[in-house]
């Protein structure tokens, strides 16, 4: 038998029946970084079926959501539930710099991946300048 030695986790259990949402927040802990001409997002979603995730970006905002059921049969007496369960959601604001037509997605060990790329038109390029003799001059921009 499991013994439980934290009384407030059984008033969270009781407060999570009575009133249906949690007590402490639901965290979708996320890395975020650019490498090269793409940026990448890691969100931390272990236990979760990659058949719940959803995502959709709407104006560059980018809307992730995904839902954890619990393994336990409706009619089981829990003992301990500490893993967190229902649905995450995590929104981005995604800048005009990043093409969000082309955002790629894989779940992997419990990880989601986004890489995003940089727009066309947001990458440096070089401009020709011409100068008073008619040399052509290079200008990194």
């Amino acid at each position: 038998m499991l013994m439980r030695t934290d009384p407030f986790r059984d008033l969270d259990r009781l407060t999570q029946q009575l009133f249906g949402a949690t007590t402490r927040p639901s965290a979708m802990p996320m890395d975020a970084y650019r490498s090269g001409d793409e940026f990448l997002v890691h969100f931390d979603l272990p236990g979760i079926d990659p058949e719940t995730i959803e995502l959709d970006v709407e104006r560059n905002v980018l809307n992730v959501r995904a839902e954890r059921r619990s393994p336990a049969p409706e009619d089981a007496e829990m003992l301990v539930a500490e893993r967190p369960t229902g649905t995450f959601t995590r929104q981005l604001f995604l800048g005009e710099t990043l093409d969000t037509d082309r955002i790629d997605a894989s779940y992997d060990a419990g990880v989601l991946t986004l890489r995003i790329p940089v727009a066309e038109q947001a990458k440096p390029r070089r401009i020709q300048i011409t100068g008073g003799g008619g040399d052509r001059k290079e200008i990194s921009g």
